[in-house]
């Protein structure tokens, strides 16, 4: 379903650092050994996130965002870009299907800004290892998990390091995704159990890359969940959350914007994308 036949899985697992000597993370000899189990999970969950940054600028500079394997692999890959949440976690569906793994998609509704309901236009996974569901999400941006998160115990917390998520159930058995914040509990995204494909994917992408109401329509968007600081890039403010729930706020003007990106989120443009990305953040005061 996710043409995983058509992914160079080497070269995704040397993008995410799992290198195919080592192992990185796994604790097998080889990463060609990778075996359909939550140990393997695990590590290619949490090294895509560390890896790859959450980005749209594609939708700025006003190109298409192609979602089948040999785009997400030429641009997340080879060109060591980022991307959001359909290209995520298209390409994570891809690597993971090819390992052997059970996967399948969900449409979830975003509830950062409040319990209005709002369309279905963020992608997640739902991946089955021995039976038990778990959910995996590399596409949320700064608040997302780093890692699976089991789905068959809701309301149990999760931590992820220095972060506690939990899921809580809802009625009609729809699922809400919590993130802590300096001691509160907030609502990330629901979803529902019904399935969805790569072709759903493709609608409401065309949606959050072209249509005007689109938050990811006319401001730059990066951002990266770390370890220990969480970063997001939206328009001029950049924030730096710690996981007291404390922020720092800083104001990034175009003549800044280019070492910010790198240096915050390790994203580099090639010389032309650079510049024309300036010239549209310049183009906003």
């Amino acid at each position: 379903m996710w043409s995983g036949d058509e992914l160079d899985l080497d070269a995704y697992l040397a993008r995410i650092g799992i290198g195919r000597e080592a192992g990185t993370g796994i604790g097998r000899e080889r990463a060609g050994e990778l075996r359909p189990d939550l140990e393997t999970l695990y590590a290619v969950h949490r090294a895509h996130t560390g890896a790859i940054t959450f980005e749209s600028l594609d939708v700025l500079l006003g190109r298409p965002v192609e979602l089948d394997v040999k785009a997400l692999e030429d641009k997340l890959v080879h060109d060591r870009r980022g991307g959001y949440c359909y290209e995520q976690n298209s390409l994570l569906a891809a690597a993971l299907e090819r390992i052997g793994f059970e996967v399948s998609g969900r449409g979830a509704r975003n509830r950062t800004r409040g319990d209005a309901l709002t369309p279905v236009t963020h992608a997640v996974l739902v991946v089955t290892v021995e039976g038990q569901p778990w959910l995996c999400d590399a596409g949320f941006g700064y608040q997302g998990p780093r890692e699976p998160i089991p789905l068959g115990n809701p309301g149990a917390e999760v931590r992820q390091g220095a972060w506690t998520y939990r899921v809580r159930e809802e009625a009609d058995g729809v699922l809400v995704l919590c993130f802590q914040r300096g001691g509160t509990w907030r609502d990330l995204y629901t979803f529902s159990p019904q399935r969805y494909h790569p072709v759903d994917y493709v609608l409401l992408n065309h949606y959050s890359s072209t249509h005007p109401r689109s938050a990811f329509i006319g401001r730059v968007i990066v951002q990266h969940p770390g370890d220990d600081v969480r970063r997001t890039l939206v328009g001029r403010e950049l924030i730096r959350l710690h996981p007291d729930g404390r922020e720092e706020r800083q104001t990034v003007g175009p003549e800044a914007l280019l070492g910010v990106i790198d240096r915050e989120f390790g994203l580099r443009l090639p010389e032309r994308d650079a510049a024309e990305l300036v010239r549209i953040h310049r183009a906003g005061d």
